[in-house]
């Protein structure tokens, strides 16, 4: 890229005053290469760059985004609560609203406590869980990202139901001595654990339908085998919905399996782009929490004013009769498209999607855990990422992201984003 290109410029300008000049690791393009595109703005299904090229959107703020940028309902109903006031620190009608709202949709929750992001909600449910168990050991898979808590940045150990090691400077090993780390989708690993340590376990915790290795579903058998094993040996099951909540349908991951978890955290879609997050479950449990129980949770901006009325516009419009049958047909034609073009040039492929996230993988067959998504080709992803970026197409800039369709995105995206593709697999075939 030019060095008189805008978001090179503003690249430099950041590296100097930012680590790595982003403010999330993911956005510096360090797994693909080149320079990070500054986003100016955005409306409906694109964005444009400092330079001012549009891309058609599929990142959609990491998930957020299901109504695609600028909803007018929903752009109308953060300009009301910005002019009531930005915070109080002191309760609001709206939040209420919101957790009702959410819990109307969620039969697993009885109660919900709002909080700003996905790490704090996660790290939250462990704490409840933990508290209301009087047991220490969370087990965990290795590829689901459950936010950046030092208990949770781990990864497996050496040998089966042993303890996780840090997976990032500043965690010492202590910090995570009490997390198991397991195959996902292993059901002999998982069987194993509760048999050895089972009484120990205070919580089980799943991102249901992982997007953080991309797009990796735990198979009906094994999810239902959390749920019983959790049951019998009276641990909780926690699943992290911060991604597919709202997101894969309009009850998350456990509408789609018809598992009830004990604990709900959930994220992105409920604040529509705000900095939001909640977690909740039966009353119960969450009554342990302070002000009424011993486990202490508190944030300044829980229940912000101005991200709870965007969050409130965001699930009107999601609960819509259809909202979610026109995302999956919408979708769906992306993923069998994609599927189609790497067909026609004989390339390894294979691609997933449930309700407005969808997955793909440089691989025959979907995989199933996370050391099967590492068999990926990232020479050949990186090719089809620049190349659909040159062609004002916007994917996650690392092969291990999930994707999003909004509705905001049309037929034309739909064709655009194939057709680009198409092009690129032909050549990427004829480079073998």
């Amino acid at each position: 890229m030019s060095s008189s290109d805008p978001n090179q410029i503003l690249f430099d300008r950041a590296r100097a005053v930012i680590p790595g000049g982003v403010n999330s690791p993911v956005r510096a393009f360090k797994a693909v290469g080149g320079t990070p595109r500054f986003i100016q703005r955005a409306q409906g299904a694109y964005m444009w760059d400092a330079a001012g090229q549009r891309y058609i959107d599929y990142i959609g703020s990491w998930g957020p985004m299901i109504l695609g940028h600028g909803h007018p309902a929903v752009v109308e109903a953060v300009q009301r609560a910005v002019l009531e006031g930005f915070s109080f620190g002191a309760p609001t009608e709206r939040e209420v609203e919101l957790a009702e709202a959410i819990l109307a949709v969620v039969p697993s929750m009885e109660m919900v406590r709002l909080v700003s992001s996905g790490t704090e909600a996660a790290m939250s449910a462990l704490r409840l869980a933990r508290g209301a168990t009087g047991r220490k050991l969370i087990v965990k898979f290795e590829g689901c990202y459950h936010g950046h808590a030092d208990a949770l940045l781990v990864k497996a150990g050496s040998g089966l139901a042993t303890f996780g090691n840090p997976t990032s400077a500043g965690v010492p090993a202590e910090t995570v001595q009490h997390t198991l780390v397991l195959e996902y989708n292993n059901l002999a690993q998982l069987e194993e654990v509760f048999a050895l340590r089972g009484s120990e376990i205070a919580c089980l915790m799943i991102e249901a339908i992982a997007g953080n290795m991309n797009f990796v579903r735990a198979s009906a058998e094994f999810a239902q085998r959390c749920r019983e094993l959790c049951t019998k040996h009276g641990a909780l099951l926690v699943f992290d919905e911060v991604m597919t909540g709202f997101r894969v349908g309009l009850r998350g991951a456990q509408g789609v399996l018809g598992i009830k978890p004990d604990l709900t955290v959930l994220g992105k879609v409920i604040g529509g782009g705000m900095p939001l997050a909640a977690f909740g479950g039966p009353r119960d449990v969450m009554e342990q929490l302070a002000p009424l129980g011993p486990v202490y949770q508190a944030g300044t901006l829980s229940g912000n004013p101005v991200a709870t009325a965007c969050g409130l516009a965001t699930l009107k419009e999601v609960c819509k009769p259809g909202f979610y049958e026109a995302l999956s047909r919408m979708i769906g034609k992306l993923v069998d498209g994609l599927r189609e073009a790497a067909a026609a040039e004989g390339l390894p492929f294979s691609a997933d999607s449930e309700g407005g996230m969808f997955g793909f993988f440089l691989l025959d067959e979907l995989p199933q855990n996370y050391g099967q998504v590492m068999r990926t080709d990232g020479t050949q992803f990186n090719a089809l990422f620049h190349g659909l970026l040159e062609r004002g197409i916007y994917i996650a800039p690392a092969l291990y992201e999930a994707g999003f369709v909004s509705a905001a995105h049309s037929d034309e995206d739909i064709a655009t984003t194939v057709s680009a593709a198409r092009e690129i697999f032909r050549g990427i075939a004829a480079a073998r």
